[in-house]
């Protein structure tokens, strides 16, 4: 049982740092959308294609508030959430089954 147990942490672990390297992703997005890009720029455009799945439907739903973009905030809540629920939960099971 300790095998699945290491597994599941390991899952864990590595889901919680794909998260926290999403969440810079998006922060990086939020910053260079403030000085008017150069779309031509691949680091421009991989923040565009690794981001908009995320944004766009939130942005869908939401619409402009108060003139301003909230999207990235609401997906920075939300892997906020899935880090302290999922993954916490996770690992939580992992230790249990040691």
């Amino acid at each position: 049982m300790f095998v699945a147990g290491n597994l599941l942490n390991a899952f864990a672990t590595v889901m919680d740092y794909v998260l926290w390297l999403y969440m810079w992703v998006i922060i990086a997005r939020a910053l260079i959308s403030w000085v008017n890009p150069d779309p031509w720029n691949p680091i421009v455009q991989f923040l565009d294609r690794a981001t908009e799945p995320v944004l766009g439907p939130i942005r869908r739903r939401l619409g402009w508030r108060m003139g301003i973009d909230v999207s990235p905030i609401i997906a920075f809540l939300i892997i906020m959430f899935l880090q302290m629920a999922v993954v916490q939960t996770l690992k939580d099971m992992a230790v249990r089954m040691h």
